[in-house]
């Protein structure tokens, strides 16, 4: 189990710790949440978690091939629902991979970023689409 402590740092602001590494990171409530909109949002973080969770796992199925992923980018957009309570509605995640990979190799490492565990906690509960680019 990892541990991660968060302090409330006042107007809408957190400062996270990765208990293992130490490392720090800033949360601010969006604009449209009554908050300053100067780091990431707590929402913000779960979008950041699934494309780096799918660049990640494609990472380690590249490396058991002998492949280097350098290079490789995701970008996520993050829609929020307009109805109900705030909550995340759907992320569309395209990833873009700029090498030229045979198809074995490319659908073990589509393989592996459905495999993604932020994806499969989020299942249901979010709607996700995630896409694709070869060679760009």
């Amino acid at each position: 189990m990892v541990q991660i402590d968060v302090v409330y740092q006042g107007a809408l602001r957190t400062q996270a710790t990765h208990g293992p590494s130490g490392q720090t990171l800033i949360t601010d409530a969006p604009v449209d949440n009554q908050g300053k909109g100067e780091s990431f949002s707590p929402t913000d973080l779960v979008a950041t978690a699934l494309a780096s969770c799918i660049l990640t796992l494609m990472g380690i199925a590249a490396e058991k091939r002998d492949v280097d992923l350098q290079g490789a980018s995701a970008r996520v957009v993050k829609g929020m629902a307009s109805e109900g309570p705030r909550r995340i509605e759907r992320l569309d995640v395209q990833i873009r991979v700029p090498l030229q990979l045979d198809d074995k190799v490319r659908a073990a490492l589509e393989r592996a970023a459905m495999g993604c565990p932020v994806h499969a906690t989020l299942g249901g509960n979010v709607q996700m689409d995630v896409s694709f680019e070869w060679g760009t």
